[in-house]
Parts: C-alpha cells; sequence; structure tokens
C-alpha cells in the first residue's frame, strides 16, 4: 500500500498548505489560544477524515476546493478531541505525533481552551459564507456534525463509555460495549466524513446509505487497528506512548478476542466496508485503497 500512502502524503501536503489561512493571529494577547489551536491541527496526522469527506464528495462531482471548508471544519473537530483526550484527566499523554501534546507545548488551561476553541470554530466554518453550499446543505452539515460529536450517540458518548469501561473490572456483555465505544467514539467522525460528502452532493438515499455502511464498518476496523498498533507498534513510528490500553485497564478488542481474532475480525470488517461500495464500481476505488490502507498501516 506504498503507493496509496503516498498518494494520501500528496493530499495532506496540500490540505495543510491550505489550512494556515484559516488560523490568522489576532494582535492580542489572546492571540496564545489561536497559536495553541494551530500548533495542534498542524501537528502532522494523515487526513484521513479531510481525504474521505473529499473523496465521497468527488463521487457526486464536488470538487476538493468546494468540499475544503467541510473538510477542515472536521479535522479541527478532530484536533478538539485530540487535545483533550491527552489531558491529564484523561489519557495523560505527552506526546501526539512525535510532539509533545497541547498542554505540554502550552499549558493545561490553554489546551483546554484550543480544545473548546476548536470545537466551536468547526461549526463556524460549515456554516460561514466560506463555505460555498446552500443555507439548507450547510444546516444539514451542522447537525450531522454535531450528532457526530455530541453525547447522544457521539463521540462525545463514546468516550464517557469508554472511561466508565476502564474503572469497571467487571463490564457487562463486553462484546456489546466494545463495539458500541468504537461506533461512537472513533466511527461517527468517519461516519460524518462519508455523510458529508453525500450531503455536499446531494446523492440518492441508496448511495447515502452504502457510504454510512462502509463508515461504520471501516471505523471498527480502523479502531481494532489502533488497539493492535499499541501492542506491535514501534513507538517512533507512531508518535505516541504505546502500551498504554493494557495500562489503564482499556477495553479493548485485543484484550477481549487475542491479536490473532482481532486481526481477522478487522479484514472481514474492510471486507464487508468495501462490500457496501458496489454501488459506485471504479468510482469508489480510492476508497476501497483506503479500506486497505486502514488496517495495513504502520502508525
Amino acid at each position: 500500500m506504498q503507493y496509496f500512502a503516498q498518494k494520501l502524503k500528496v493530499f495532506s501536503d496540500e490540505f495543510n498548505s491550505k489550512l494556515k489561512d484559516l488560523f490568522p493571529l489576532p494582535e492580542g494577547n489572546e492571540k496564545k489560544v489561536v497559536e495553541a489551536m494551530y500548533y495542534s491541527v498542524a501537528n502532522g496526522g494523515k487526513r484521513l477524515r479531510p481525504y474521505l469527506v473529499t473523496k465521497t464528495a468527488e463521487l457526486f462531482d464536488v470538487s476538493a476546493d468546494r468540499a475544503f471548508i467541510t473538510a477542515a471544519a472536521l479535522e479541527c473537530l478532530h484536533t478538539y478531541s485530540l487535545i483533550h483526550d491527552d489531558l491529564p484527566a484523561m489519557d495523560n499523554d505527552d506526546l501526539r505525533r512525535g510532539k509533545p501534546t497541547c498542554h505540554k507545548q502550552f499549558d493545561e488551561a490553554t489546551a483546554i481552551l484550543a480544545g473548546d476553541g476548536l470545537l466551536t470554530y468547526a461549526f463556524e466554518l460549515i456554516s460561514s459564507k466560506k463555505n460555498e453550499f446552500s443555507e439548507n446543505v450547510k444546516c444539514r452539515l451542522v447537525n450531522l456534525l454535531a450528532q457526530g460529536a455530541g453525547s447522544f450517540g457521539g463521540m462525545v458518548a463514546g468516550q464517557m463509555l469508554d472511561l466508565d469501561s476502564e474503572k469497571n473490572e467487571n463490564v457487562l456483555f463486553p462484546e456489546m460495549i466494545i463495539k458500541r465505544i468504537e461506533e461512537m467514539k472513533t466511527g461517527r467522525l468517519l461516519r460524518f466524513a462519508c455523510e458529508a460528502g453525500a450531503v455536499m452532493g446531494n446523492a440518492s438515499q441508496d448511495k447515502y446509505n452504502s457510504l454510512v455502511m462502509y463508515a461504520k464498518k471501516i471505523g471498527i476496523a480502523f479502531q481494532i487497528a489502533d488497539d493492535v498498533l499499541d501492542v506491535e507498534g514501534k513507538e517512533e513510528e507512531m508518535g505516541k506512548t504505546l502500551g498504554k490500553d493494557c495500562e489503564q485497564n482499556k477495553l479493548t478488542f485485543v484484550k477481549l478476542y487475542g491479536l490473532d481474532k482481532a486481526k481477522q475480525m478487522a479484514k472481514d470488517y474492510i471486507y464487508e466496508a468495501k462490500d457496501a461500495l458496489a454501488i459506485f464500481g471504479a468510482e469508489a476505488n480510492d476508497l476501497y485503497d483506503l479500506a486497505d490502507f486502514i488496517i495495513e498501516r504502520k502508525n
């Protein structure tokens, strides 16, 4: 999958070059929070979620330029979640993508505000005139992103369930809980990425549903791959501290099923994800390749 990794890097470089213009620095001392916001959002990353927004939009003849603001908004929101995940009260990490986490580079209070700032900026971007879609489309995007990020079946709910599972030695129905955690915590933003492309492209209901199914499957596979990398990965490639899942007693697919079965489950989910794209044929080749990359990546 080296060729796809290179394709993703080209996309990431182009995306990053546009991103800086969205973070002009204020003149006053409040600029520190914007500096922290940009430090975190510009700190590497494969840009999988913006890539998904862009490639699903292209299925419906929406250009990458038109999809950019929505993709950037999603990356802002995703980065807010990483900043808060890394805080001492959460996962307590010192490294993110090989660099000091936001609260280590700045301070804890600034990191909290930077996360808050990125969360609210995401919705400002989507609803702004920079996003060149109808008000109806923008309203739907705002609603879907709020659902995906929120406390009622979204990312925040998944994070709460994940934290709760750490504190309980004997989790009831662990197979149901682990899938529910990952569907909400990891999967919902991946789902939004696919939904956003379909919404911007005014997709038919059957194509919309196919992309949602694809997103659900790659979301679980993505988390399984992360669980595996936490055990087998190399810290210099991952850019973060490994082995913390076990240390923090996290409920993971590896803990529940073992390495071999977890890996096979990820492959099965990727097979099902690609099967969901049949309605698009060869037009979805980039999404097929992304699905394979998710479980073959090294970081």
